[in-house]
């Protein structure tokens, strides 16, 4: 996800993620206690921490690995306890009632997992190189495994300590297997998605009808059209006889895009972060510079939505390649290629654009707050 916080603690619908993942568990009568296992920093900052309303909750501090959390967790709860559930912090949606299926499976079974159907055809790697497909699995076959997960204490207990004993595995589940019990399906649900990157948020904010704010940048930049400069537009290097003057590698696209994120989060404007008076971008390249403006913006709780861009040159065309620049710029901003326009324009021979001179870039950003 990025950013300088854990993704738990992003807004969803005026609460942490975190904290929508605690109230569903708080709002299931089935739950006696909850324990919140998180980063070592947040375990003794009770207000970074959600708070359950009526369940008691304990909070320790997590491990290296999931199954390290888990098992840290599992020591932290009451031995009195039954069913213990495990559930991603990162799935915010999850229903009460499914909470409930999955402890009650776990009551007859011992095991019990949320899972959700293979809808796609299920295709499996070649060995050797993953380019191609190595086989067509059964669909019927195949489920897509959530969180909750629930187990009678005694099947958690040992799973957790087959894990310690040296076996890794991507969920408590797979050491249940490996420790030699059956762990029986329970319907998942198609709104029980877990939150990892910026696009499964924007759905998460779809489902509850949440409408994010938006911010909107204006960028623009000029560049003498010089002899012996290669002309770098977008990231992209286009052939022609002359290139922009500049102290970075003067990729005008680019300073417009910059300058127009960073207007958007009112952060400034490229020469503040990298001016022409610091040998440490002498000659850097611009798509690089990009990135470094993504990563500030996003510090700042803003990503980047789309992007619109106008190139203003009589020399050479832009339109052939057009198609490369936004696939350069989307990944140094972290969109999709279809979220980024870049078309080009002439100045109809007036001014030093119009000329051939110089080079002009405008540049509109859409942002949102994380």
């Amino acid at each position: 996800m990025g950013g300088d916080r854990p993704k738990q603690l992003l807004s969803l619908g005026g609460v942490t993620i975190l904290q929508r993942s605690v109230d569903a568990f708080d709002r299931c009568r089935q739950v006696d206690e909850i324990v919140l296992v998180v980063p070592p920093e947040l375990a003794t900052d009770s207000a970074s921490v959600a708070r359950p309303e009526g369940t008691p909750v304990r909070v320790v501090a997590g491990g290296i690995r999931r199954q390290d959390s888990v098992a840290r967790g599992f020591d932290a709860s009451s031995l009195s306890s039954e069913i213990i559930v495990v559930h991603d912090a990162a799935r915010p949606l999850c229903p009460t009632e499914l909470i409930v299926r999955t402890i009650e499976a776990a009551a007859r079974h011992g095991a019990a997992i949320a899972a959700l159907p293979a809808q796609d055809t299920v295709k499996q790697r070649a060995a050797g190189d993953d380019r191609f497909v190595g086989r067509t699995l059964a669909r019927q076959c195949i489920v897509l495994a959530q969180t909750p997960q629930a187990f009678r204490r005694e099947v958690l207990a040992e799973a957790v300590g087959l894990g310690r004993r040296g076996v890794e595995a991507t969920d408590e589940a797979v050491l249940a297997e490996r420790a030699g019990h059956r762990v029986v399906l329970v319907a998942g649900d198609p709104m029980n998605i877990k939150i990892t990157t910026q696009r499964d948020l924007s759905i998460a904010r779809r489902f509850l009808g949440e409408t994010m704010p938006a911010r909107v940048g204006f960028g623009y930049d000029l560049h003498r059209l010089v002899e012996g400069r290669p002309l770098v537009l977008g990231g992209v290097r286009i052939p022609h006889d002359r290139g922009l003057a500049g102290h970075s590698d003067a990729d005008a696209v680019c300073h417009a895009v910059a300058d127009a994120i960073l207007g958007a989060a009112s952060a400034g404007d490229i020469g503040r972060h990298f001016p022409d008076t610091d040998p440490r971008w002498k000659g850097a390249s611009s798509i690089e510079l990009l990135r470094a403006v993504v990563d500030l913006v996003r510090s700042r709780g803003f990503v980047v939505v789309n992007l619109d861009v106008v190139v203003v040159a009589e020399r050479p065309r832009i339109g052939p390649h057009t198609d490369g620049m936004c696939k350069a710029v989307a990944s140094a901003v972290g969109v999709d290629p279809d979220a980024v326009s870049i078309k080009g324009k002439t100045n109809e021979g007036v001014d030093a654009t119009g000329r051939g001179e110089a080079i002009a870039t405008h540049a509109v950003a859409l942002l949102r707050a994380l």
